[in-house]
């Protein structure tokens, strides 16, 4: 659908920028734009690495240990068919974690590490286990306390208050949160009931 919709969005701003005489200054944004990125890239480079290597050495320690026994009566709530499986728990309390701190590149790894354990489990490869369900629900709204790389980006685009984003992303990923895992619940509920008929 993106390789629609995309396609589609250019050639309206082409034309538009055409028939209104204005591609000097599309131009100008193209150009200007680029910088922008490369400049934020670079910005949050060293914060990606600096977090990505904390997790890295946290993974080695007995800190991620304790934080995923603090974490055990939650995953086994949404994962209660993992509640032996200690690996991949502490695979999926890891990526929660580096969400929770809003660390979402650092997350990003350690999720497709935890969902590729997952699938090694799965018994219909080309099916989403109930686990793999509740998991892309949890990281689709990836409750964050400190929203690192967001205040990241407000600070190198120059914002006068890059932290006054903290709690509204508490409100948004908590709320968001919430209602993902009640409606996986109900929706796993339902398919256990139809193939149980």
């Amino acid at each position: 659908m993106l390789n629609i919709v995309w396609p589609v969005f250019i050639i309206i701003s082409f034309s538009f920028a055409i028939f209104s005489g204005n591609l000097e200054n599309l131009n100008n944004s193209i150009f200007e734009s680029t910088n922008s990125a490369i400049s934020l890239s670079i910005d949050l480079l060293g914060s990606m690495c600096l977090w990505s290597g904390i997790m890295q050495i946290a993974s080695k320690t007995t800190l991620i240990k304790n934080l995923t026994k603090c974490l055990e009566p939650i995953l086994n709530f949404l994962f209660p068919k993992l509640k032996e499986n200690k690996k991949i728990k502490k695979e999926i309390s890891m990526n929660m974690i580096a969400n929770i701190l809003g660390l979402g590149n650092a997350a990003t790894p350690l999720g497709l590490k935890a969902m590729k354990s997952m699938q090694e489990e799965n018994e219909k490869k080309d099916t989403l286990t109930d686990s793999m369900m509740m998991f892309i629900v949890i990281n689709t709204a990836s409750i964050q306390i400190i929203p690192t790389t967001v205040i990241a980006i407000r600070n190198s685009l120059g914002s006068e208050n890059p932290t006054l984003i903290i709690f509204p992303t508490w409100l948004a990923t908590i709320i968001s949160a919430i209602i993902g895992v009640i409606i996986a619940k109900v929706v796993i509920n339902f398919t256990k009931g139809e193939r149980l008929k």
